[in-house]
């Protein structure tokens, strides 16, 4: 049984919220046998929405090839164009969509910007805002107004900057911007997001008098994320220097315009290629690159403690299935974000699995830990929640309702499960589109083994 002070019944991620109704649920596809699929996905979020930002910031245009499309990378464009920046789409060099030419402006607030559900506008976009002329106000949907904002806004604070969010450390609140930030020398504490640190260091060069950010957390969770925004701003001419653990310096100075390829999204890519192992097939990823920054890279090393082979050959990730899937002890700190889909994996092993290292997943889209130990159960699952993580004994599991919390992490999961086990109903399976506005359509197409037809239609 579920053990936990957020266990159901008294979790209720929704809060005041009220899932979709019924006739609204999406009934995932049941896997006829092992598949056969290559899944070509689209651009990654975590690097586009950084590219953005570094484009708005840089001294001359930046073209983004095959940009991610979807709600987060949206409310990030929106949020840009509200302070300047100039963002024009042109013909597309990939099949998910425009490309974005990004030239930037004199930046101005005196504006609003919708976070929507987007960490990383939240915590990015604020020390833009400090940059430009006037007020600034920061609002999100109901469901991530709880999202942890404190170490941005106390950071802000410590540089000088006006923060009126009524002492709370969360959204809503103001960025009154002066055009300059002085910089210097801070202190934070990032435990509960990584995010805290790349939104720092994403505008440091801007800064008069650069950046000396040292985080005095006990832990730093995430910390490949950090090296996602290190790298990009490389390749924007900015050095980065870690003189210590936990410590980044940026000198003041120029970030360059620049074109690139925007990489697949390998942690979207986590549920297609868990897929293999749940039906005994394979599944091929395209696009996937050779070296990279990106999280999702560790399912390369994830999937096979679970039982999987896999491949690398040319640019694609194949994943294979076994003899079924074994339990793992697993510390996924530097991966929270894969939790979901190796929670699924678990729930379907032979044996129990033990995974640590995320407790800070509380504090994402949902607290996922609670959300999927209780809808794990609903199935007939078995689930311990511990303070760093789950353990998970598998059980038979039924078809039933598996509720989002409009968290796309958590669709996913719950489709997965359903390759499975027949009769599992989605819930609002449109929270995807927060990252992957073509899930459905990709996920019916690698079910029925037929993706070629879904990738025309995903993208028609």
């Amino acid at each position: 049984m579920l053990i936990s002070k957020y266990s159901a019944p008294d979790f209720d991620p929704y809060g005041d919220r009220k899932p979709e109704e019924p006739d609204a649920l999406w009934p995932a596809p049941t896997a006829a046998g092992p598949l056969r699929a290559r899944v070509s996905l689209p651009g990654s979020k975590s690097i586009t929405n950084r590219e953005l930002v570094l484009a708005a910031l840089a001294d001359e245009p930046s073209l983004l090839r095959a940009p991610l499309h979807s709600r987060d990378s949206s409310n990030m464009i929106q949020a840009l164009r509200a302070l300047g920046t100039t963002i024009e789409e042109r013909p597309g060099t990939g099949a998910f969509g425009a490309d974005l030419l990004v030239t930037p402006g004199e930046l101005t607030g005196s504006t609003t910007i919708d976070c929507g559900q987007a960490g990383t506008v939240m915590r990015f976009v604020p020390p833009i805002a400090a940059l430009a002329l006037g007020p600034t106000t920061f609002d999100a949907d109901d469901s991530a107004r709880g999202r942890p904002m404190g170490g941005i806004v106390a950071a802000l604070k410590a540089l000088g900057v006006d923060v009126d969010d009524n002492g709370r450390g969360a959204l809503p609140f103001t960025v009154h911007g002066t055009g300059q930030v002085a910089g210097g020398s801070i202190e934070i504490d990032a435990s509960a997001s990584s995010q805290f640190v790349s939104a720092l260091l994403l505008s440091a060069a801007r800064f008069d008098d650069g950046l000396r950010l040292t985080h005095v957390g006990q832990r730093l969770p995430s910390l490949p994320h950090i090296e996602m925004t290190i790298d990009a701003l490389a390749g924007r001419g900015v050095r980065v220097q870690t003189p210590d653990v936990g410590v980044w310096s940026v000198s003041p100075g120029a970030i360059r315009g620049r074109d690139l390829d925007i990489e697949p999204d390998l942690s979207n890519a986590a549920p297609f290629l868990a897929a293999a192992l749940v039906t005994g097939g394979s599944v091929t990823v395209t696009g996937w690159p050779d070296a990279t920054t990106q999280v999702g890279a560790d399912l390369a090393d994830i999937l096979p403690a679970f039982g999987a082979t896999v491949e690398r050959s040319r640019g694609e990730l194949t994943v294979r299935g076994g003899d079924g899937i074994h339990g793992v002890e697993l510390d996924l700190t530097t991966g929270g974000e894969l939790a979901p889909t190796v929670a699924a994996l678990a729930a379907l092993a032979d044996a129990p699995s033990t995974i640590t290292g995320i407790g800070h997943i509380r504090h994402h889209e949902t607290d996922r830990l609670a959300a999927l130990a209780t809808e794990i159960q609903g199935l007939g699952g078995e689930v311990d929640e511990l303070d760093d993580g789950l353990r998970i004994t598998p059980r038979t599991l039924h078809g039933g309702v598996w509720h989002s919390y409009d968290d796309h992490r958590m669709s996913t999961s719950g489709a997965l499960i359903g390759l499975a086990v027949p009769g599992i109903r989605i819930e609002n399976v449109r929270a995807t589109h927060k990252t992957l506005p073509q899930f459905t359509t990709l996920w019916q197409g690698m079910a029925s083994n037929d993706q070629d037809a879904a990738v025309r239609q995903a993208t028609s």
